[in-house]
């Protein structure tokens, strides 16, 4: 009886209690056979409403309203014309009208109301707000790629495999991705990868193409239809990215043929191929954009180009409509868009050509490189962009790899709506085309390493990222204030602690966001990813960064305007005005970034609710910046005396720089200690194409203590060079020894000449030598035509009974980097050209080797070749075949310091 009378009482205290859990009926109007993006945005805000304690119904859009609240969901198809995705929310009291300008917009119509009312815990009574986008795509980047070759392949060579990718075939993880996509308003996802077609598509004329058996064949299409229905209900446009020439494996053994090669003219064959591949792609998944990569597997630069992209992918694109339309001719008369990626290729050249042709075109092209340094580019880079943007079609910023910001996390919000609004202002972009911010090559998992062997999601640890430039990308400019209060409040809620908390995390995220973009812009050898930043740099590369092969670019378009160390050192001992930006200026700005960092984060751990492990990540990532920026400060300080000396000979400069120069050591080891057990590697990227600051194969040199060991080494060899310059004046660089020449036959008549004074280097000119460093004294060239050369690429085929090395020196070009060199072969460079390391040949090994006079100063590179014969290739341009050595010769790596104007003393070898 005593437990039934507290049932009783139970009942009558917690009925009225449920009673008003509910706040009030809402129906939302929308017709039966709404587009299925509205269909998406109503569930989501069905869901918003139920979570808030309303109480749901789907009614016809004709209804009469009740005494409830009523929501009516359209996309009137009579209404003026309005904006792609534009949206308009009327409220005035109980009812509510969400029109959009079209099925996206009325998506994101439904995301606002529900976003708002998940804030407010309650509906407006009183609102109008009206949205548009401003940029018209705004997509994210997912690589088919790996951090390592598959075996008996070439880079980007990865066919959509359940081993190599398991991820793509996990439909959960693509929802999720889809849906944190569609609620940042991201209406484009980009897929890379270097030849698809062969994984997706079976042709007829080459049906041995395919590069994945019959099973693999068919799960691909299932998963490749589930993605792309999928994204279309979330307005999201799919694009299929993919690297020219390549071709599939099976393909290329069949025909005899590499599956790539930069310098190969374009065969029918392979025109044939991939003209049939594109085709039979639009015809199966006619609504997937295609992205098309010119350069890198081809020679981007010339005709080559422009004959490729107009008689081969476009043609392509039209058979395959014209196949299509035999079966649907409603869905045949819409053309697929094409996106032209700017990347080593002459794109304003290749637009004028395929305009007349092709309408719905697209252009791309890299925001700052492979990194991220300068939210306004300048100089020649802008020039491409600005160019880009005034052909009539849509142009796309490309935020590419950030070979600087990995593996730490970034999630600086006003740096990146300084770059969106310079995308806007400077660049006339209207798309933007984003990348992770980490980890690329190993995508969907983070560099962070967790207990049990877990792997972190990108997607989910680096959430700031993606909502900051999906946000900005949206609208650029808001009210700064606004900006930091909406921030501050979802870090709060992120962590479980209060706006103002919140707001402590954001200034952390500020200061560590400067970091990072200042080294590179002011210290950097390249905005490419075969430098790693986070791994710092060697004082050679400080001191000397023409020998690494510097990207000029990166200072002169991609940084704000100012010095170099080696500048600056050169206008101190001038006594000449520095201008703009210089390195004693950043070094102090990014130690102070790094305090800042750091104590904006003290003691916010303990008062933590949610998320507590990822905030101790992001305390730990504040540390390692605060290290880095300390250690690269303290090396740069130190390289500035050590290029004083190159002018004063004073022993008392080197004196100054070696405590600067400790200093920095203790602070890597520092930086060593914070990411041991914190991180797998610094660099996704980990084939040889990796240089900087030490080379990485086979997934070496990928963490912060392998680089502690020759970092220790060149400190230890400073303090004996010191030491021994102390105790004699006469020590200096390391005598060099001349290299012999190795045996090879010719396979042709070419004419040669000897490295010596005065010798004519070319057939079909009276240019010769003047000076030249000591290695190369009596090594037998090639005299190859200067005219020629200009004309047609070049290649020379040779036998060699043992392995041997071939010495080519290539002139240093002034051009900027889209622009085209009718002269000069560019030297190999992986910024723009994958393969450009496949013979050993990227790097540098004698700077300023030769004096021609009237002929700009010479680069000797090595292409290394096994015994046989051989064929070495080179594209058009101007360049000098200098001799053959024996393959176990050592060619010595250094600046030779030879100028027209006169020898450069160099102090390289105060540390190797």
């Amino acid at each position: 009886m005593r437990i039934l009378i507290i049932g009783i009482i139970l009942f009558f205290i917690i009925a009225p209690v449920k009673a008003t859990a509910v706040k009030n009926k809402v129906a939302l109007g929308v017709a039966a056979n709404a587009a299925p993006r509205v269909q998406f945005g109503v569930q989501y805000l069905q869901e918003a409403l139920k979570a808030t304690g309303y109480e749901v119904h789907i009614v016809a859009p004709g209804t009469k309203p009740g005494t409830g609240q009523f929501i009516l969901i359209q996309t009137p198809a009579d209404r003026a014309p309005v904006k792609k995705e534009s949206f308009t929310i009327n409220a005035v009291k109980q009812y509510i009208t969400i029109k959009g300008g079209d099925a996206s917009g009325t998506m994101y119509g439904c995301f606002e109301l529900a976003d708002r009312i998940k804030r407010s815990g309650t509906i407006p009574q009183e609102l109008t707000f009206t949205d548009a986008p401003e940029m018209v795509l705004r997509g994210q980047c997912i690589g088919l790629q790996k951090p390592y070759y598959l075996p008996g392949r070439n880079v980007y060579e990865y066919p959509y495999t359940p081993q190599t990718f398991p991820w793509f075939y996990n439909k959960k993880l693509w929802i999720q991705v889809l849906d944190s996509m569609a609620h940042n308003r991201m209406n484009s996802l980009y897929l890379w990868n270097g030849h698809p077609f062969a994984s997706l598509v079976r042709l007829r004329d080459y049906p041995y193409a395919v590069e994945v058996d019959d099973a693999t064949f068919k799960l691909n299409e299932e998963m490749y239809r589930f993605l792309t229905t999928e994204a279309d209900k979330r307005g999201i446009w799919v694009i299929q990215m993919f690297y020219n020439i390549i071709v599939s494996k099976p393909f290329a053994e069949k025909n005899h043929l590499k599956t790539q090669e930069r310098e190969r003219p374009i065969l029918p064959i392979i025109a044939d191929y991939t003209r049939k591949s594109i085709a039979a792609f639009v015809e199966k998944y006619p609504h997937v954009g295609l992205m098309v990569c010119l350069g890198e597997a081809m020679q981007g630069i010339g005709n080559d180009d422009i004959e490729w992209f107009t008689k081969t992918i476009i043609p392509g694109v039209k058979d395959g409509l014209k196949a299509l339309g035999e079966k649907d001719p409603s869905v045949a008369s819409e053309e697929p868009p094409i996106v032209l990626r700017a990347h080593d290729t002459d794109a304003p050249s290749v637009m004028k050509a395929a305009l007349p042709l092709y309408k719905n075109l697209y252009t791309e092209a890299k925001f700052n490189g492979e990194a991220l340094t300068d939210p306004r580019p300048r100089g020649p880079w802008a020039a491409l962009h600005q160019t880009l943007s005034k052909l009539g079609s849509v142009h796309i910023a490309n935020v590419h790899i950030l070979a600087n910001l990995e593996p730490f996390r970034y999630g600086a919000p006003d740096f990146i709506q300084q770059c969106a609004i310079g995308m806007n202002e400077v660049l006339g972009a209207h798309g933007l085309h984003l990348y992770p911010e980490a980890s690329y090559w190993d995508w969907p998992y983070t560099a962070d390493s967790i207990k049990n062997g877990k792997r972190l999601l990108q997607v989910e640890r680096d959430w700031v990222w993606y909502k900051a430039w999906s946000r900005y990308a949206w609208k650029s400019k808001r009210p700064g204030n606004e900006e930091a209060d909406y921030w501050s409040r979802l870090m709060g809620g992120q962590f479980g602690v209060s706006e103002e908390k919140g707001k402590a995390i954001l200034r952390s995220y500020e200061a560590m966001g400067l970091i990072a973009p200042k080294l590179l812009r002011r210290f950097g050898i390249t905005d490419g990813n075969r430098q790693t930043l986070t791994l710092g740099m060697l004082m050679t590369q400080l001191i000397n960064p023409y020998r690494y092969g510097l990207f000029t670019l990166l200072y002169e378009g991609e940084s704000p305007e100012g010095e170099m160390l080696t500048e600056y050192a050169d206008k101190e001992w001038n006594h000449q005005p520095h201008i703009g930006e210089t390195p004693v200026q950043i070094a102090k700005e990014v130690r102070k970034h790094g305090d800042d960092a750091v104590a904006a984060l003290q003691g916010l751990d303990k008062t933590i609710l949610k998320n507590k492990d990822e905030f101790a990540r992001i305390q730990n990532d504040a540390a390692c910046y605060r290290a880095l920026a300390y250690h690269y400060a303290a090396k740069a300080e130190a390289a500035l005396f050590v290029l004083r000396y190159k002018y004063s000979n004073d022993l008392k400069d080197l004196d100054k720089a070696e405590p600067l120069l400790k200093e920095s050591l203790n602070w890597y080891e520092q930086l060593v200690r914070l990411t041991k057990g914190s991180y797998l590697y610094a660099n996704s990227m980990q084939t040889q194409q990796r240089k900087i600051p030490i080379r990485g194969v086979n997934g070496t040199f990928k963490t912060w203590a392998e680089v502690l060991v020759p970092f220790k080494q060149e400190y230890a060899h400073f303090e004996k060079a010191l030491d021994s310059l102390k105790a004699s004046s006469k020590l200096g660089a390391a005598n060099r020894t001349a290299l012999k020449n190795a045996a090879v036959q010719l396979q042709g008549d070419y004419d040669r000449f000897r490295i010596d004074s005065l010798s004519a280097v070319f057939k079909d000119t009276a240019l010769a030598i003047r000076s030249y460093a000591p290695e190369l004294k009596g090594l037998m060239g090639v005299k190859m035509a200067f005219k020629q050369q200009v004309k047609e690429p070049a290649a020379i085929s040779f036998t060699n009974a043992k392995p041997v090395k071939v010495l080519v020196g290539f002139f240093k070009q002034q051009k900027a980097a889209f622009t085209k060199d009718t002269v000069y072969l560019k030297a190999p460079e992986l910024e723009t050209n994958a393969l450009a390391n496949d013979y050993g040949q990227a790097d540098t090994r004698i700077a300023n080797a030769l004096v021609i006079p009237g002929m700009p100063p010479v680069d000797i590179h090595v292409y290394e070749f096994k015994a046989g014969t051989n064929t070495l290739k080179l594209e058009r341009g101007v360049a000098l075949i200098l001799g053959f050595v024996d393959g176990d010769n050592l060619v010595p790596v250094y600046d030779a310091g030879l100028f027209e104007s006169g020898n450069k003393k160099q102090v390289d070898w105060l540390f190797e």
